[in-house]
């Protein structure tokens, strides 16, 4: 695989990075900082994410790697699961760090903004234009209904710019770092125009049938697409088989809202949560409007598996130079749940990437550009 990439220097080495399983928190940072090895002390921005059964000590966390290593500003969030370049953890204590080697002056924090992103725009706005910083990995609460508004409003303040990131997901702490503690909101890192990064979305769907507009819905209840029974168009678009065994749907037939003036076929995933037959009215996990267009998807390993695939050549073509390291935020209902219990997904990302040093964790909905999306994978690579 080494042959495969142009020569780089020394300055272009791959960022240390260690993914641990330990018995407590302390004993995860311990393990996880002597892995990194010495870090320069040029060295300011880290990023680390942690599994939920660490949720309850993520402060402490960030306050030992704080005081145990160079680098002082740390950004991340904790998982359902965790992973690294080729490997999946859950259902343990885990930690997964990415030592970057940007100084201070080519990233400015995201702090924990929970309502109005106005005054971080305007601090940090000569900053921006000097830099060209249009780029931002970000962070943020599912339990805020206004964190997909948020997300929005922080790309748009960016000039067009564009988020990678994921919603923490936890069953309990949903903590962020953003070189101190934070919840409630979004939160990450901005980082200069001359940091270079390439990014892939993957979808784990594939669409099915027709596109059809929704003619009457409250809320999201959609009564009639075309004018028909929703539910009639969508057994129609299944197929018998599914059709007369409705409870198979679960987890396998999704609701798929193409994205206004997207050139790449993109839409947004979101759960058929119920249906009445009675009615005819199917209930979508968000909210819908007369006049949307709405199509069908079905997910399965295969389709996934293809995607990924597709996604990962795709950026590899794409790259300047030798990844230094990368950051991948995947649906928590990926990973062991549509792959493999084995660390298939991430094995995928490896076979395609070879050895890129790389962290990231299971969300609970996933960033890219400007939009949050569910049942996705999101790939950045920092060259």
């Amino acid at each position: 695989m080494a042959a495969d990439w142009p020569p780089f220097s020394l300055v272009m080495q791959p960022f240390p990075f260690a993914h641990v399983s330990a018995e407590d928190w302390r004993s995860a940072c311990r393990s996880a900082l002597g892995a990194l090895g010495a870090i320069p002390a040029s060295h300011s921005l880290g990023m680390v994410y942690a599994s939920q059964q660490l949720a309850p000590d993520f402060e402490r966390i960030i306050e030992y790697l704080k005081g145990h290593s160079p680098i002082t500003t740390w950004v991340g969030t904790v998982g359902s699961g965790i992973c690294s370049t080729g490997r999946e953890t859950y259902d343990e204590p885990a930690l997964a760090l990415l030592a970057t080697d940007l100084s201070a002056e080519q990233f400015r924090v995201i702090p924990g903004i929970n309502e109005d992103c106005s005054a971080f725009l305007a601090a940090t706005a000569p900053w921006r234009a000097a830099t060209s910083s249009f780029f931002g990995v970000v962070h943020g609460d599912p339990r805020n209904p206004l964190t997909p508004e948020l997300i929005a409003r922080l790309a748009a303040g960016l000039e067009n710019g564009y988020l990678v990131g994921g919603l923490s997901s936890s069953e309990g702490d949903l903590p962020q770092a953003a070189g101190s503690v934070t919840s409630g909101g979004i939160s990450g890192v901005l980082l200069a125009g001359d940091v270079s990064v390439v990014t892939g979305l993957t979808q784990g769907c594939s669409l099915i049938g027709n596109k059809h507009r929704v003619t009457a819905c409250q809320r999201n209840l959609v009564a009639e697409l075309d004018g028909r029974p929703a539910l009639d168009v969508l057994n129609q678009e299944v197929g018998e088989l599914l059709a007369r065994n409705p409870k198979r749907m679960a987890g396998y037939i999704f609701a798929a809202l193409p994205v206004p003036g997207s050139d790449t076929g993109d839409y947004l995933v979101r759960n058929l949560i119920g249906i009445d037959p009675q009615s005819g009215v199917v209930a979508i996990g968000d909210r819908m409007e007369d006049g949307m267009v709405l199509q069908f998807a079905r997910r399965d390993a295969a389709t996934a598996r293809a995607d990924l695939e597709r996604m990962l050549e795709a950026v590899k073509s794409r790259l300047p130079a030798r990844a230094k390291g990368a950051l991948y935020h995947s649906c928590l209902g990926r990973g062991r749940y549509l792959f493999g219990q084995h660390s298939e997904e991430l094995a995928l990302v490896r076979k395609h990437l070879g050895e890129v040093p790389l962290v990231g964790f299971y969300a609970n909905g996933e960033i890219a550009h400007h939009r949050l999306y569910g049942y996705t994978g999101v790939l950045t690579l920092l060259c």
